[in-house]
């Protein structure tokens, strides 16, 4: 095995990717060590989330390999396996184990109250059935909380749990002391409990009070704030687990000319596999045959359906809700678009927020600290001549009150929470870190091919020329004077234009009258004008320009490059026939997207490649203002456009989807990619929108914002808290049991907050 000692800096092309669940964690300070620890060995990179109870490593295999990383672990004091071996093995999940332990500790606390509270429910020798109750308590429904501080002591550390263990301790232990030693055992002894104890209130010789009660109701509360977080963190990991589990289980694939049915793990790239209506697509494909309307609502969160037809890509896990599909796989298992948002999703939930990494310093001292000052607060209270009872409540509420488990809940339920919920509506945010660049963000770059609009040239009308004019007679049928029709125009256009793969070819091509086209035969390509060939014995080519065009057609060219769509001039024999307009056409949620994105104080720019025109035509169309379109750039001077914008003070967001876009997304401080787009713009994006809709991108942003609130929120109301109640504590005006009791419930209320994110309406 490599020597953890061994000398060793990684090399970020070398780092190899493992994730550990890690178990026996009770708090953030816990998650803290772990970190720590495995950060300290040569080659490694980790990150440890308490919230979702993993390690995320990265390791040099040179020097480290995962059964080091496995024994680091163990040595700190938690457990973990192997991915490989990770499994639960049919043992009692840490919800199950902390139901039982709380259920017990809670019928057994509330006689115990009651008798202590309760004069008249206090029979002779009470106090000796309370302790009966109690040990168990203390001992059993205590156990997470020794162990947790007894392991970490051995290490020489403190944590969230040695608070909590050193208060009931010294509690448990006191009220020992008293019934053996003191005079708390003697018949007859009663006792009221006092709510808000006061300096010197009830003092007699210090051997004659029990902490018995507190002991039971500290435990009991905590116990019931760890098993609200537990199932908090269930629920809000439920997005994640059930998107990860809608792909399909069994699929029927094709062999031999045979429909086989086989789990849909078996599949292998390049099978070709049914689907039916109604049924799931098994995994990423093109359709080879047959048309459909597929549901892709779990993918994008848009309830509409998407037609697709032979050639059409689709995503395992879709619905096809209508025809019969043939599709033929061409990614599985780990390489498959689901799996792929699983994982991004996954990293982003283990990873930590700038935010978080302070707290977590914070709770580095902070234990030591609050030891210190219940030691102090035990002094001061015996100085000031208040008796050892008091004195001691004093310091036992101290230690209770100030555990910071609010403090280290507040930043990863809500990411948890955060994270999920956009996954649930297509957004896929990249780390938490992204949520402090949201809120920065005040101008945001949109590019205009593709994101903006559809990316794809449709056909917006067709020109001939006039038939009283020398050129449309000249271009008439051979066999009559009547001037040609639009579809005669374009049945030629889309005959030349059926050899090449220009997307204004594409788009002439799909709006023929017929997709039984001519035959073209001496097919040139005009580089950089356009294409020409031979269709039924005429010369049809088709360019760019004006040349020798009529007034009319010569009006249809200007007007049409001025409301951004793009005029091809399409002559017969050499002399103008007519003009085919085509468009990038706007996408039906940008207006309304741009609307929203001004709502949330951004400055929308568009960004293209696209002539000065057509820019400014697509900006009007949507709501941006022409001063701020940048057109006519090329992919490098988009990079440099996003830098002029941060250079003049601006946040800059960009959203785009080609590989021009990569260098610009990950130039600006909060990138964006479309779903659709390339691999490689998501690769340089810091959230992923995957319903490829510029509305998507408020959406992001709104939830982002809000996330990042409810952080705040959570970390106001922990601090607060803490900063309150101490100094309360220390002056002897809060018992150790309502301490405790206010301790479990500010994580719930920590723990609340972030769950109202999951029905946040984007």
């Amino acid at each position: 095995m490599p020597s953890p000692n061994a000398s060793a800096t990684p090399s970020e092309n070398l780092l190899v990717h493992t994730d550990l669940a890690i178990k026996g964690m009770t708090c953030t300070s816990c998650s803290s060590r772990v970190e720590r620890k495995l950060n300290k060995l040569d080659g490694v990179q980790a990150n440890v989330n308490f919230a979702t109870e993993t390690a995320s490593v990265d390791y040099d295999p040179a020097v480290a390999d995962p059964q080091l990383l496995v024994d680091t672990v163990r040595k700190t004091g938690y457990e973990t396996e192997l991915p490989e071996q990770d499994s639960t093995g049919g043992q009692p999940t840490p919800q199950d184990e902390l139901r039982r332990r709380l259920f017990v500790a809670a019928v057994l606390a509330v006689p115990t109250v009651i008798v202590s509270m309760i004069p008249a429910a206090q029979f002779p020798y009470w106090q000796w059935a309370a302790l009966v109750l109690v040990t168990p308590i203390f001992f059993w429904c205590g156990a997470p909380f020794h162990r947790a501080t007894l392991t970490n002591l051995r290490h020489g550390s403190f944590t969230m749990d040695t608070l909590i263990s050193m208060g009931t301790t010294a509690a448990f232990v006191w009220s020992l002391w008293a019934l053996f030693l003191g005079n708390a055992g003697q018949r007859g002894m009663t006792m009221t409990m006092e709510w808000w104890p006061l300096p010197g209130h009830g003092e007699h010789n210090g051997a004659d009070e029990i902490y018995l009660e507190s002991v039971a109701v500290v435990i009991a509360f905590l116990l019931l704030g760890r098993w609200f977080e537990e199932k908090a963190k269930k629920r809000s990991g439920e997005a994640l687990e059930k998107l990860l589990d809608m792909g399909a289980k069994e699929a029927t694939v094709l062999r031999d000319g045979r429909e086989v049915r086989i789990r849909a793990s078996s599949i292998a790239v390049g099978d070709q596999f049914v689907t039916r209506p109604g049924e799931k697509i098994a995994t990423d494909g093109t359709v080879l045959s047959g048309e459909s309307a597929v549901d892709e609502s779990m993918l994008t969160g848009e309830p509409n359906p998407v037609d697709v037809s032979p050639g059409s890509e689709v995503t395992g896990a879709t619905i096809n809700t209508s025809g019969r599909l043939i599709v033929e796989a061409t990614r599985v298992g780990s390489d498959t678009t689901l799996a792929a948002i699983g994982a991004l999703v996954t990293a982003a939930q283990s990873s930590k927020a700038p935010i978080q990494r302070l707290v977590d310093r914070i709770s580095q001292w902070f234990v030591p600290v609050v030891v210190g000052v219940s030691l102090v607060t035990l002094g001061a209270h015996l100085a000031a001549g208040h008796g050892m009872t008091s004195a001691f409540t004093a310091a036992v509420a101290v230690l209770i009150i100030a555990c910071p488990c609010a403090l280290g809940l507040a930043t990863p339920t809500a990411l948890l929470v955060g994270t999920g919920r956009g996954a649930q509506s297509g957004l896929l945010i990249r780390g938490p870190e992204v949520l402090e660049s949201t809120r920065r963000v005040d101008a945001i770059v949109l590019d205009k091919t593709g994101t903006v609009t559809t990316g794809a040239m449709e056909l917006e009308n067709v020109y001939v020329a006039d038939v009283d004019s020398a050129a449309a007679r000249s271009v008439a049928a051979p066999d009559s004077s009547r001037q040609i029709s639009n579809l005669d125009l374009l049945t030629f256009a889309a005959a030349v234009e059926s050899a090449s793969e220009h997307p204004i070819a594409r788009a002439i091509c799909r709006a023929a009258p017929s997709s039984d086209l001519p035959e073209v035969s001496e097919f040139k390509n005009l580089a950089g004008h356009g294409v020409e060939g031979m269709v039924e014995g005429r010369a049809v080519r088709v360019t760019r320009g004006d040349s020798g065009v009529d007034d009319k057609l010569r009006g249809v060219i200007k007007t049409s490059q001025a409301k951004g769509a793009t005029p091809v001039l399409v002559s017969l024999d050499g002399k103008p026939a007519g003009v085919i307009v085509v468009r990038d056409a706007v996408k039906e949620s940008s207006t309304r997207g741009i609307a929203e994105l001004k709502e949330l104080g951004l400055r929308p720019v568009l960004l293209t490649g696209d002539n000065a025109g057509a820019a400014r035509a697509v900006a009007r169309e949507v709501g941006i203002d022409e001063n701020d379109v940048i057109s006519e750039v090329m992919p490098e001077d988009k990079v440099e456009a996003v830098r002029q914008l941060q250079k003049q003070g601006r946040r800059v967001a960009m959203v785009g989807d080609g590989v021009n876009d990569a260098a610009a997304l990950a130039q600006a401080d909060l990138g964006m990619a479309m779903g659709a787009g390339t691999d490689v713009a998501i690769e340089a994006s810091d959230i992923t929108l995957m319903n490829s809709d510029v509305s998507s991108a408020a959406k992001a942003i709104r939830l982002a914002r809000r996330t990042l609130r409810v952080i705040r929120q959570n970390l106001f109301w922990a601090f607060a808290y803490n900063v309150v109640l101490i100094p309360v504590a220390a002056l002897g005006w809060l018992s150790p049991m309502l301490a405790g009791i206010a301790m479990a419930m500010s994580s719930v209320v920590v723990v609340s907050n972030s769950l109202r994110l999951r029905g946040m309406r984007l």
